[in-house]
């Protein structure tokens, strides 16, 4: 017997849906069907059609939903500090690789046609650069360089070393990337 969902207002049905549609679109492409979806949800395929129009409909927001930071940054928000700067920073790049990975994945699905969303912008660059500040500051004396270009590095080499089409296939680790960066900004000797 399948599941059954809990009855939810309009806008959160819309939300749950959009939620267990992404990973169906990173596994099926645009060819996911009502049924998955339905069955990923534990709802009937009718349901669907009373919050979206069309399966194309959810689809788009699924892929929009993708490019949302805000996961993210929760995500990076809700990090405890760690015992080194090591394990913190492979932390961080492990995250980030997960994220551009995605973000990978569903524009080669949706195609490079398709934008990401602009908004809040200023305030995902702020949150995000206060979690990386609030994460990296009790490591400080340990750098050479401030927290943020520190995350720089981290966010330019967690980029182009989790896109397959950069590294040839030879994706880069979080721990690969916490090295690079570390080695080249870690304060020498006593």
């Amino acid at each position: 017997m399948t599941r059954r969902a809990p009855a939810l207002a309009p806008e959160d049905r819309r939300a749950a849906l959009v939620e267990v549609t992404l990973p169906l679109v990173l596994e099926h492409g645009r060819a996911v069907t009502t049924a998955q979806i339905a069955e990923a949800a534990g709802v009937a395929q009718g349901t669907i059609f009373r919050v979206f129009a069309t399966k194309e409909e959810l689809v788009e927001e699924a892929i929009d939903s993708a490019f949302d930071m805000d996961a993210y940054i929760r995500a990076v928000e809700a990090l405890q500090p760690r015992r080194t700067l090591d394990e913190t920073v492979t932390e961080l790049a492990q995250l980030m690789i997960q994220r551009f990975s995605q973000v990978f994945a569903v524009i080669s699905i949706a195609g490079h046609k398709k934008s990401p969303p602009r908004q809040n912008a200023e305030d995902w660059v702020r949150r995000i650069s206060t979690a990386h500040t609030r994460l990296l500051e009790p490591f400080a004396d340990e750098l050479t360089l401030p927290p943020g270009e520190v995350m720089r590095f981290v966010r330019l080499l967690a980029f182009s070393g989790s896109n397959p089409h950069i590294t040839e296939g030879n994706l880069l680790t979080a721990a690969e990337i916490s090295a690079i960066v570390l080695d080249g900004s870690r304060r020498k000797g006593p």
